[in-house]
């Protein structure tokens, strides 16, 4: 009689055993689909840089390409005799940094032998276009005002549009 009794507790303790595991899978998985619907509601985010920046005033600027901002915001400032304008500092082959080369007076890509004249036109190398511009103004304090998230392509005539150059 003794062991009949240890028999039924130990089937009893397999059930209830068997029933809170089944009851604890479902659980986690309720737990799960609510966190992932709690999730839906609070998505992703990606922090950038701001597209639009001041770089000073055009008086800062001689005649010539400036690398001032090469490695902050990957742009060169170009001045010429009446115009300013801002090239993106991006190969248009497979997207390297072309360095400034003052003494051949060209751009220059490292990665694949690219060549740009000062004004970003391709002239050598696997570049199949010229690099872009970003649009440049003035502010209300004078200071030069880049805005990265409209670019000029040189090669569809935009670089004569209003915004693709400063008037100095």
């Amino acid at each position: 009689m003794v062991e009949a009794t240890k028999n039924l507790e130990t089937t009893i303790n397999r059930r209830r055993f068997l029933y809170f595991t089944g009851w604890g899978f479902i659980g986690m998985f309720l737990i799960t689909l609510l966190g992932g619907v709690v999730r839906f509601f609070f998505p992703r985010t990606i922090i950038e840089p701001p597209t639009r920046y001041k770089i000073g005033y055009p008086s800062q600027y001689t005649q010539g390409v400036s690398e001032r901002f090469k490695k902050l915001f990957r742009i060169w400032i170009v001045r010429e005799a009446n115009s300013l304008y801002v090239i993106e500092a991006k190969c248009t082959h497979l997207g390297c940094t072309p360095n400034w080369l003052a003494s051949e007076g060209k751009f220059k890509c490292p990665c694949h032998g690219s060549g740009f004249t000062p004004d970003g036109i391709n002239i050598e190398g696997p570049a199949p276009r010229p690099m872009e511009r970003f649009k440049v103004a003035l502010d209300t304090d004078g200071q030069i005002i880049v805005d990265a998230g409209i670019r000029f392509r040189g090669e569809r005539g935009e670089w004569d549009k209003p915004g693709a150059f400063l008037k100095v």
